[in-house]
């Protein structure tokens, strides 16, 4: 079993469902394509661990493409994104919404 977020057309994720292992092929398209193609919507899976995309996805996580990572909303407008966790840093603390 996996877990796949669902974005609107700003990358902002809508929804998150546990669906079929990442490995299996539905109608011989990857569980990504085949959901998104489903649902009309992009789907990226994500992952509780985080051994994959940083963070696992939220309803109003942000996916970024180029840092191929799910980013929580902003906690307050000093934050500071560290692009190697994707998590909002201040005052040296980590603040993550999850």
């Amino acid at each position: 079993m996996a877990h796949y977020a669902f974005l609107d057309e700003n990358n902002i994720v809508t929804e998150v469902i546990t669906g079929i292992d990442e490995t299996e092929l539905i109608e011989g398209k990857s569980p990504e394509e085949w959901y998104g193609e489903f649902r009309s919507q992009k789907c990226v899976r994500t992952s509780y661990n985080a051994k994959i995309r940083k963070n696992y996805a939220g309803i109003g996580f942000t996916y970024n493409e180029t840092l191929d990572a799910f980013i929580a909303p902003k906690c307050h407008d000093e934050a500071v994104l560290n692009e190697n966790t994707c998590q909002w840093e201040c005052d040296n603390e980590i603040h993550a919404i999850q």
